[in-house]
């Protein structure tokens, strides 16, 4: 069988892509690869890509000079966690708090990892984690 090599992309739908693009930006401080009218695409760590898409926005066929983007669409909240190293946790904790972000929930985990639970704009809920939490990281 072959083999995967891990999820490049994790995808939210949004009510205002505006505001939710200045959280990720300004409050997570990631960096937007691609944006336009519809999503926008954020670099997770040089390694993944968290896309925001507009609800609704792509419902239809998406035809680009290279081929074509099925449609697909989500609603309610959904979850999604970032990992961070042990040591800045706290510097996080800080910085969400700074930025006006209630944290919901702190867990420890039984194989020594920590989480903290917050929410963006569109009620997602959204987590960061240590190495610890799974016994892959």
């Amino acid at each position: 069988m072959p083999k995967l090599n891990g999820v490049m992309e994790t995808a939210l739908y949004v009510d205002d892509l505006a505001r939710a693009v200045a959280f990720y930006r300004d409050s997570l401080g990631l960096q937007i690869l691609n944006q336009d009218a519809r999503f926008a695409a954020f670099d997770v760590g040089g390694s993944s890509v968290l896309l925001l898409f507009k609800r609704g926005a792509t419902l239809q066929t998406v035809h680009l000079p290279g081929g074509t983007i099925p449609p697909h669409d989500g609603q309610g909240p959904l979850h999604i966690a970032f990992a961070v190293a042990a040591d800045e946790l706290a510097a996080w904790e800080t910085r969400l708090t700074e930025q006006g972000v209630a944290i919901e929930g702190r867990t420890d985990w039984p194989r020594g990892g920590h989480s903290i639970y917050f929410r963006d704009p569109d009620n997602h809920l959204l987590e960061l984690l240590t190495p610890g939490v799974w016994a892959i990281y």
